[in-house]
C-alpha cells in the first residue's frame, strides 16, 4: 500500500526543533508543502501517550515523519544507556502505536548506522541487521531504534493499509546541530574543541582514540530531500539505508577540522579513550536505485556550519 502525499496533505514532524527535523520542515517548505506541523515540545509533550494519542487524534496526519529523539556524542551515550534505551522506547512507542490506534497510514522512522553490527570492514546493507553484536558504546540507543524498526515493520506486516517503514543515515552534521560540550556529536565537538584552542592561542588540542576509525559523513539536508523523495517512492522498502557511500578516517576529519577553524597548533591523539566502531559506512544500492544522489559537498558545508556557529555564539 501506498499513498501519494501531496502539497497540500498534512504531514507532522515529531521533533522539528531538532537538527534532522528542523531542516526536514525547510525543505518541505521548499518544495511547496503548504500544511505541516511541528509543535515544540512545551506544546506536545512526546512521553505522555495520551497526549500523543489526543494530538494525533485531532490532527489525523497525513504523513509522520518520526525525527523526535535523545541523541547524545560517544561519552554521553556511554555513560547513559539507560537513559537512551528509556525515553527512546517511550517517544517511539507512543508515536508509533498512538499512529496505528488513530488510523494513520503513512509513517516514516528516523533511525541510525548505529543499530547495525559492529566493526563491518564491508559497506553495511539493509539485510545485516540483528546479525552480529553491537557498538557496546551505544547499544542503548542503539537497541531503541532497532525496536522501533521492528515496530513498524510489524505494524506494516501485519496491516495492508499501514505503509510503516524507516530509513537509516549515516553520521549527520548541519547548521542546527548541538554544540553543547557534554553531548555533541564528533563534528561540533570538534569545531568547538579546535575554535577555543585557537581563541585561547593552544599550543595544541587533544583528540580522542587513534585517528584509526573511518566514519561517514552526510549534510542533514541532503537526508531530508532523501525522506521527502521517500515519502512518494514508487517501491516500498521497510528499511533503507540513507549515506554517501564515502568514508574518512577520524584524523582526516581532525585535518578537516583544524583547517577551517585556523588553528596552528599541534593534535594529540589520547589512545586510552574510547572511539567507538572502526568502520561504519552504509551500502546506499537501494536509495541509488531509486534516483537519489547526496548533492552538497562535505568542504563547503563544513565551513558554512563553522560559520554559523560563530555568528550564533555557539563555540
Amino acid at each position: 500500500m501506498k499513498n501519494i502525499i501531496e502539497k497540500k496533505s498534512k504531514i507532522f514532524v515529531a521533533g522539528g526543533s531538532g537538527m534532522v527535523g528542523s531542516s526536514i520542515v525547510r525543505i518541505l517548505i521548499q518544495k511547496g508543502y503548504k500544511n505541516i506541523t511541528y509543535p515544540k515540545r512545551s506544546d506536545l509533550d512526546l512521553f505522555d501517550s495520551k497526549a500523543v494519542s489526543d494530538f494525533l487524534k485531532k490532527e489525523c496526519p497525513d504523513q509522520i515523519i518520526l525525527a523526535a529523539a535523545r541523541v547524545g556524542g560517544i561519552e554521553t551515550n556511554n555513560n547513559n544507556k539507560h537513559l537512551f534505551l528509556y525515553e527512546n522506547l517511550k517517544i517511539q512507542n507512543n508515536i508509533i502505536f498512538s499512529s496505528h490506534e488513530n488510523n494513520i497510514k503513512n509513517l516514516m522512522f528516523l533511525g541510525s548506522s548505529c543499530v547495525y553490527p559492529n566493526n563491518f570492514l564491508t559497506p553495511i546493507k539493509e539485510e545485516d541487521l540483528l546479525s552480529g553484536p553491537l557498538e557496546p558504546t551505544n547499544e542503548g540507543y542503539s537497541l531503541a531504534k532497532i525496536c522501533g524498526i521492528k515496530l513498524c515493520n510489524y505494524i506494516s506486516s501485519d496491516f495492508e493499509n499501514r505503509n510503516y517503514f524507516s530509513v537509516m543515515p549515516c553520521n549527520l552534521y548541519g547548521e542546527n546541530d548541538n554544540f553543547s560540550s557534554e553531548t555533541s556529536h564528533v563534528i561540533p565537538a570538534l569545531l568547538k574543541k579546535f575554535h577555543r584552542a585557537k581563541i585561547n592561542n593552544n599550543e595544541s588540542v587533544v583528540v580522542w582514540g587513534t585517528g584509526n576509525a573511518k566514519r561517514e559523513f552526510m549534510h542533514v539536508d541532503d537526508l531530508a530531500e532523501a525522506c521527502i523523495d521517500l515519502m512518494n517512492a514508487d517501491q516500498f522498502y521497510d528499511i533503507i539505508n540513507i549515506g554517501t557511500s564515502v568514508d574518512i578516517k577520524i584524523s582526516q576529519l581532525v585535518s578537516h577540522i583544524k583547517e577551517v577553524t585556523g588553528f596552528k597548533g599541534k593534535i594529540i591523539y589520547d589512545t586510552s579513550k574510547k572511539e567507538g566502531t572502526f568502520r561504519k559506512i552504509l551500502s546506499t544500492e537501494r536509495i541509488n536505485s531509486l534516483g537519489w544522489r547526496p548533492k552538497r559537498k562535505f568542504i563547503d558545508e563544513l565551513k558554512k556550519v563553522y560559520n554559523s556557529a560563530i555568528k550564533r555564539n555557539l563555540l
